[in-house]
């Protein structure tokens, strides 16, 4: 879900093309890929935190991403976001005693030439910088969140038992949950860490919470998936230094779960009658999508799927906060 907002924490979106606030993004994924190809467009079927953030920081956004599946430019952020994770992972390829900082920083022409030839369109960020100085600047920030790194964690001392896991986990109720975890480490004595890259500044203490959303739905999901609670869960903040944890316990995942069928229920409902509510925050400053949102004067696209008359109390969309 990123640098947090006051008051507007999101979970890290994963899209190198996520539109957002300066953002953590990881390197992009299926579980929370947008799709933008102009394939028919499908009821939902699944949930990732990021698009469960989406629709509560705005239904209408939800819409345009996951229905409608609109186009969104690349960010300088985001990308930086992507690149930095992608580093993070391959230095675990390394043997222990070689993990330092320099061999990290190392890593970083090379993978930004990987990210460009997997996603051509990231090479538009840079298309105005003719002598390269801004890209220049924006590697070396890059190099400086890698460095930083290693005086938040030592990965010489680190095995990971998973790296980019994808997770995918099938609730009672039919709901299916479904993630990528930048990292995931066992104890000797089976204990489970979860832990998760930021690129931008932890939030103020008042907005943790939101900014554990995440990582408790991936706990969940490894929950379910595994019946482990994981042990700790770990938020490592690049652009601060700092390293924010929780230790969650079942009634923590059991709530989680029940906001996350709420959250559904509202979802399918907005999906069958095509009343997706915009919902106005300051977020709005960062989205693509002003010129198809009713609160700037734009028209929505017409509406993909079949509708049917709208359910009582399907005014509730987008009032649910993350926990």
């Amino acid at each position: 879900m990123e640098t947090s907002t006051e008051g507007a924490t999101r979970p890290d979106s994963r899209p190198v093309a996520a539109a957002g606030p300066p953002a953590t993004a990881g390197p992009a994924a299926v579980a929370d890929t947008v799709v933008t190809t102009g394939a028919p467009a499908v009821p939902p079927a699944s949930l990732s935190p990021s698009r469960a953030s989406d629709f509560m920081q705005c239904p209408l956004l939800y819409r345009f991403r996951v229905i409608d599946r609109l186009p969104e430019k690349p960010s300088e952020a985001a990308t930086r976001g992507t690149l930095v994770h992608s580093v993070l992972e391959r230095l675990f390829d390394a043997p222990a005693a070689e993990r330092t900082a320099p061999r990290a920083k190392a890593l970083v022409p090379g993978q930004w030439e990987r990210l460009r030839e997997s996603r051509p369109e990231v090479a538009e960020l840079f298309a105005d910088d003719p002598e390269g100085e801004r890209l220049a600047r924006w590697l070396a920030e890059a190099e400086r969140l890698v460095e930083r790194w290693f005086t938040l964690e030592d990965p010489s001392r680190l095995e990971p038992a998973e790296r980019e896991l994808f997770v995918e986990a099938e609730l009672d109720s039919g709901l299916r949950l479904r993630g990528i975890i930048d990292r995931v480490d066992v104890a000797p004595t089976g204990e489970v860490r979860i832990v998760d890259y930021k690129t931008g500044k932890a939030p103020r203490p008042e907005y943790a919470e939101g900014a554990l959303f995440q990582m408790k739905f991936y706990a969940l999901v490894v929950w379910r998936l595994k019946k482990v609670v994981p042990r700790r869960l770990q938020l490592v903040y690049l652009g601060s230094g700092d390293v924010l944890t929780y230790d969650p316990v079942p009634a923590d995942l059991e709530r989680v779960e029940r906001k996350l069928l709420a959250l559904w229920d509202a979802i399918r409902t907005a999906t069958g009658t095509g009343d997706w509510r915009p919902r106005p925050s300051k977020l709005c400053g960062w989205c693509d999508h002003q010129a198809h949102c009713p609160e700037f004067g734009g028209t929505p696209p017409p509406y993909p799927l079949p509708v049917r008359a709208a359910e009582s109390g399907g005014g509730q969309q987008g009032r649910m906060g993350p926990d």
